[in-house]
């Protein structure tokens, strides 16, 4: 069996994602291929799983047609969708949906590609978000839906003993854009500098994906807040290696701070919580799927200052619970996202697919 993914670029969630599972469903005897319109950063971190990139129509149609794939997996391009079917492919075309911004971006983007997505899809899939399962259910649900949990390299991403750092550490994950909330970490790390003098701020990303405007702005709020000198940038570090920074961050006696609006899933939290790096996180509903508060993490409300610096403080400063979520976490993560859970739920979906008629065919 062959199987093609296809997304924007190489980048953050996805290509983790995208990696992760061809990765699972290889070892099953299912040959992945990987179509991004556009090359990008994270492309160094796919090894040994062909990847094309090409935004032109005809020469996608071409390669299309000459794989002859089983099955095709569009995430969220609905004109990706509609270019393979007119290319004459044949079989079955899922469109997926991992994650939107916001959610007034999310209903307008599903209200306007919903008829051409529901014409020419043969399912949908989607991670076991709420605000997902809603719109679509809202706008999509003419086709069959499919949603479980997106997977974690749980055999080959975690935890690593590092001599720990003489000083405290909060990191940050994502790039400069609203949906992320970058000026709500900045007011946070900065509250938590006066509590913690010798703490530094960690921040990772795509640099070449930040909108020029949104990171002048960011700019000016670091300098407004005096941080230029305890903030660290770090642009497109190979996947493997961030396990180690993560690793480095938990055993500083720091914590990964997501500030984000709205995620599908979530996977910089997830993977933090698998490399026994604590998570002060938002409500911001993808990652409610392994956040329990005090638990395996901790939760505030995205807004309130005064509740997310006591969150930390009592993260930093509580050695007994601190000591329970870092291993609370670690073991959730294992124990309930596992490639090997995610490949039988993807393979049970193909195998519903298999009993009806593409849409091509219908």
């Amino acid at each position: 069996m062959k199987i093609l993914f296809t997304f924007y670029n190489p980048s953050g969630g996805m290509e983790t994602l995208n990696r992760i599972r061809c990765k699972a469903l290889a070892q099953v005897g299912v040959e992945c291929h990987l179509l991004y319109n556009y090359d990008g950063e994270g492309r160094k971190n796919i090894k040994d799983i062909p990847t094309f990139v090409s935004n032109d129509e005809a020469e996608i149609g071409r390669h299309v047609t000459r794989q002859g794939y089983d099955a095709i997996i569009v995430c969220t391009d609905v004109l990706m969708l509609l270019n393979i079917r007119k290319a004459g492919y044949k079989g079955h075309i899922v469109f997926e949906i991992q994650g939107l911004g916001t959610i007034q971006t999310a209903n307008a983007v599903l209200k306007d590609i919903s008829e051409r997505v529901v014409q020419n899809a043969d399912a949908l899939l989607y991670p076991k978000t709420n605000h997902l399962q809603e719109l679509l259910t809202k706008y999509m649900n003419e086709i069959p839906h499919f949603s479980f949990d997106d997977p974690l390299d749980t055999e080959g991403f975690g935890y690593s003993a590092y001599p720990p750092k003489p000083f405290p550490i909060i990191g940050w994950v994502g790039r400069i854009e609203a949906n992320k909330n970058w000026r709500e970490f900045l007011l946070i790390g900065s509250r938590l500098l006066n509590k913690f003098p010798d703490l530094y701020l960690w921040i990772f990303g795509d640099a070449t994906l930040n909108d020029p405007a949104e990171k002048e702005h960011f700019d000016r709020w670091v300098h407004g807040l005096q941080l230029q000198d305890r903030l660290i940038a770090y642009s497109n570090i190979p996947h493997e290696q961030i396990a180690d920074y993560f690793s480095v961050i938990g055993d500083s006696g720091g914590l990964l701070c997501s500030t984000s609006i709205l995620e599908g899933f979530g996977y910089a939290v997830a993977e933090a919580m698998l490399c026994r790096c604590p998570v002060l996180t938002t409500d911001s509903d993808g990652i409610r799927r392994f956040l329990i508060h005090n638990v395996t993490g901790k939760l505030y409300a995205r807004g309130n200052l005064d509740q997310a610096v006591k969150e930390a403080e009592s993260l930093m400063r509580d050695a007994p619970l601190r000591k329970s979520i870092r291993k609370n976490a670690e073991r959730h993560m294992k124990l309930h996202f596992s490639a090997d859970k995610y490949t039988t739920n993807f393979m049970r979906m193909l195998g519903s697919l298999a009993k009806v008629k593409p849409k091509a065919e219908a």
